[in-house]
């Protein structure tokens, strides 16, 4: 009787837990048994493993075959298991030397012909091994994800016969030891959008603080283009970032490209989209379009289009940054700390507000309309600003003054969040107790905010979030405290209501 052992990683949300494949070869039939909670496309493997080793030009052994997946209580799915179990079949039948094969970890698909096929969830995989002292082998086509690791000991690999060829003594495999990628700069410019201060000005703000910010105006007056630059005021992603924003692409259905390392992603989901979508879900917890957008931007076009439930189902991630999903066999918990940007026409005609066409909307259809959103939701945004339309004269790009950059807008937010970071996270998620720390209020501003808490009504979180939102405006003013201009500028992102209606 032969046993080897080989050194593999399963995929469990963004956690790559490390799985031993056992092989153990015994007398009796032929016969090839996997053992370990393995789902179709793991016990499908005994077709794909048999004919790749023999396609390749080795022995498959006609004895009892026992392989084994452990922990034995850990689901497997997918096929990055074959090129192990193809490994540990060589080594127990004594074609590969036991004694190799311990500083290695296998990833990677088989063909029939012994070609070896890119795996999905690559990248979490690569960071489990770069923090271990093992060379992992993995299929060629993944080695733009592992090089993104610093440091790992990466072999790329074309066929079974290659990964053999370096473990017999014969070859190495073309190696990558990672680093990290230039980064692409986002094109859309903010200096494309002609007029709208106060919409650039609340894009800033938002930037500048992380904050969340819903843009209601009448069609056509540019809250779909003011949203699609706010990733390009953005601050640059950290390397921390980057790193959690590719490995979520890694294990998202659409897999990781390496143009969208370092930046900051954007997601803009159809408002028929369902809450599985939104927040993720399945028999297998998949990321959602929140976790998608993590460390960037979800943009939720016609919000009031979207079925309510749905939109109920963001209130929890925009309060604690994650999201945990449950279902009765498995459960996973993603990170989706993320801006959300939200448009809206202030009524169902589209026209309510605007200053060149009436609104033919009765109140109780303008009512109906806006009480698709709820009022627990409208209270976790931020930032609510009216965009009116473009007057003509602003669209002239003749004679008029160039409107500012996103690379000038961005020095602006970057400044402001340096002075966050030596605080440890940025304004739009301080706790009441950093609020208490680091919001320090003239006396002025303190009554200002004392009157608007009473007259506008103001709930204790949407109190809180005037303060952070003055803090970050304070911040952009270069501030230690913050003043009543301050206040006044923040309270004024809290009145969409009486705007619209003007």
């Amino acid at each position: 009787m032969a046993l080897a052992t080989v050194h593999s990683r399963a995929a469990v949300g963004l956690e790559a837990p490390q799985v031993t494949v056992e092989v153990h070869l015994a007398g009796g039939l032929p016969s090839m048994t996997v053992v370990g909670l393995p789902e179709a496309a793991v016990r499908e493997a005994r077709d794909r493993v048999r004919a790749a080793i023999l396609n390749s030009g080795y022995e498959f052994p006609k004895r009892r075959i026992t392989v084994n997946l452990a922990p034995a209580d850990l689901p497997k799915d997918g096929g990055r298991f074959d090129l192990p179990m193809a490994i540990g079949i060589l080594a127990a039948s004594g074609q590969v030397p036991l004694e190799r094969i311990g500083g290695y970890e296998f990833l990677g698909e088989l063909s029939l012909g012994g070609e070896l096929r890119p795996v999905s969830a690559l990248l979490p995989a690569a960071l489990a091994v770069g923090r271990q002292a093992r060379r992992l082998v993995l299929p060629r086509q993944n080695g733009v994800e592992a090089m993104l690791v610093k440091g790992i000991d990466a072999g790329l690999a074309s066929q079974l016969s290659e990964v053999v060829g370096e473990l017999l003594g014969l070859q190495r495999l073309e190696s990558h030891t990672g680093g990290r990628q230039s980064v692409v700069q986002n094109s859309a410019d903010l200096s494309e959008v002609r007029g709208q201060p106060a919409a650039r000005r609340a894009l800033e703000i938002a930037a500048a603080g992380g904050h969340s910010l819903l843009l209601c105006g009448p069609p056509g007056s540019g809250k779909s283009m003011l949203a699609s630059r706010l990733p390009s005021i953005l601050p640059p992603m950290t390397e921390d970032e980057a790193m959690q924003a590719a490995a979520i692409a890694s294990i998202s259905p659409a897999g990781f490209r390496l143009e969208q390392f370092g930046q900051r992603p954007f997601r803009s989901p159809h408002h028929t989209a369902s809450g599985v979508a939104l927040v993720g879900g399945g028999g297998i917890p998949r990321p959602g379009e929140i976790t998608l957008a993590h460390q960037g931007v979800l943009f939720l076009d016609e919000l009031p289009e979207f079925d309510r439930r749905v939109l109920e189902v963001l209130r929890e991630p925009l309060e604690s940054g994650r999201i945990c999903i449950s279902r009765a066999a498995r459960q996973a918990e993603y990170p989706a700390r993320f801006q959300l940007v939200a448009a809206m026409n202030p009524c169902p005609c589209g026209y309510l507000g605007d200053s060149r066409k009436a609104c033919r909307c009765t109140v109780e259809q303008v009512q109906r309309y806006r009480a698709k959103i709820s009022g627990p939701l409208l209270d976790r945004i931020d930032m609510h600003l009216f965009v009116a339309r473009v007057e003509g004269q602003a669209l002239l790009t003749d004679n008029a003054d160039p409107e500012e950059s996103s690379a000038t807008v961005r020095l602006r937010v970057q400044a402001a969040r340096a002075v966050q970071q030596q605080r440890g996270v940025v304004n739009a998620v301080l706790s009441v107790d950093q609020l208490e720390q680091y919001a320090r209020t003239e006396p002025a501003a303190r009554r200002l905010l004392e009157r608007a808490f009473t007259q506008l009504a103001l709930s204790a979180r949407g109190y809180h979030r005037v303060l952070r939102l003055a803090r970050t405006i304070a911040d952009l003013a270069g501030s230690d405290s913050i003043g009543s201009a301050h206040v006044a500028e923040a309270i004024g992102f809290r009145q969409l209501d009486r705007k619209a209606a003007a």
